[in-house]
């Protein structure tokens, strides 16, 4: 597996990852509705670097990085992952959180913080702690989950 920054024609499997994610409604603020016309704006935007695992010509999972804030915040990085549900459980999401950490580095980022981390998403925030990333805050009732209704949300750091 390789991970390499996405161009234009990773775009339509992008999506494809990107849709069948959100369609659950239990992980990502995205309406399981997005339609495919708000890709670019959410994860191919000029502010943002947009990677991609790939095995071969298949694309296992992708993320994005970019500044959390605009200007006096912008030394602080914010990133999303998502993994081919068909994927899931082969340490694609691993690979994913080791190479933003190493590129956040690289690219001068003092740290990476996580604005809304779903309580429900207990492997996200398992993996997420063993890479150092601690919960510095929680919203109460912070996500409107498909299944449970309103639970909470964490916001999770790690100093680079």
């Amino acid at each position: 597996m390789q991970i390499r920054e996405a161009t234009e024609k990773d775009f339509e499997p992008v999506w494809e990852i990107f849709r069948e994610v959100i369609k659950t409604g239990d992980t990502y603020t995205f309406s399981p509705k997005t339609p495919k016309s708000d890709l670019k704006k959410y994860w191919f935007a000029d502010y943002m670097k947009t990677f991609i695992a790939e095995e071969g010509n298949k694309i296992l999972g992708t993320y994005i990085i970019k500044p959390n804030q605009i200007d006096l915040g912008n030394h602080i990085a914010n990133c999303s992952y998502m993994v081919n549900p068909e994927e899931q459980g082969k340490g694609i999401g691993k690979k994913l959180c080791e190479h933003s950490i190493s590129f956040a580095k690289e690219s001068g980022y003092f740290g990476i913080q996580f604005n809304i981390v779903v309580s429900s998403n207990i492997g996200a925030v398992k993996l997420w702690k063993k890479f150092g990333f601690r919960i510095i805050g929680t919203t109460p009732k912070g996500f409107r989950h498909a299944r449970l209704g309103l639970i909470d949300t964490y916001i999770m750091f790690k100093e680079l």
